[in-house]
């Protein structure tokens, strides 16, 4: 009897905050990744301020005798940590470990549908659709693909029936968060509602939050929504394809 393939490792790399929400926030996405696909092994690791570090897990791995690894930034867009400070913290990794790195999150239909999710957990229904505003508000980027990324999600959202949706940031692009609900208010939609466009609590998302203080309803963060650890194990799944195919060439 052949044995069953190994599946390789999910190495979750979270950005990590001095902000305790936001490592609890990563750790229960992660238990339901886990209670989706129950076979899997999945580890987090932090680039900053939390641990385990992400060099600390796989070096852990390395030690138990792992070989295969599919790394999965848990971020949003492709800018500066996806490009950059991932692949060199996996360059770094023992060398036993062959590591795929993933796509990031975003855009995925998946996502659209959890931001619809959290903003009628905040009260809306979706009659309310052709009368509200949406202000999609992210962390923001010095990135232009991230930006145009965002820009093309709202646009995209907007066809599915709200009265607008406006893209805005939290930090280093604009327009802020607060500007944007000010914009849709004079464009004469009824009612204003903000959604970030984040996964977790942080420094980040409170401003955000602050930013929300003139709209009608502020939607909570993506955070552990089912359809977040969907899209990981989508991303997860077409990450390991080449890695499983090669193991067996």
């Amino acid at each position: 009897m052949s044995k069953k393939p190994v599946l390789p490792v999910l190495v979750v790399i979270a950005h990590g905050s001095r902000d305790p929400r936001h490592a609890a926030t990563v750790d229960a996405l992660v238990r339901g990744v886990r209670s989706l696909r129950p076979g899997l092994r999945v580890e987090t690791g932090f680039l900053d301020f939390n641990v385990p570090s992400v060099h600390g897990v796989l070096e852990s791995l390395a030690a138990e005798g792992v070989r295969e690894v599919v790394a999965l930034p848990l971020l949003l867009t492709r800018a500066f940590h996806a490009k950059a400070d991932i692949p060199a913290v996996l360059r770094d990794a023992p060398s036993q470990l062959r590591i795929r790195q993933a796509d990031v999150l975003g855009p995925s239909p998946l996502l659209l549908t959890a931001l619809e999710r959290r903003l009628y957990e905040a009260g809306l229904t979706p009659a309310d659709k052709s009368s509200t505003g949406v202000v999609l508000a992210s962390a923001g980027s010095t990135d232009p693909e991230a930006i145009a990324v965002i820009a093309e999600i709202a646009r995209e959202w907007r066809r599915t029936g709200w009265c607008a949706v406006r893209p805005a940031f939290a930090s280093a692009s604009l327009p802020r968060t607060e500007d944007a609900v000010r914009e849709l208010r004079a464009l004469g939609c009824s009612r204003i509602a903000v959604a970030p466009y984040v996964l977790a609590p942080g420094f980040l998302p409170d401003r955000i939050a602050r930013g929300a203080a003139e709209a009608d309803v502020l939607a909570d963060v993506l955070g552990p929504a089912p359809e977040v650890a969907q899209v990981l194990l989508r991303r997860y799944d077409s990450a390991r394809t080449p890695v499983l195919a090669a193991v067996g060439a």
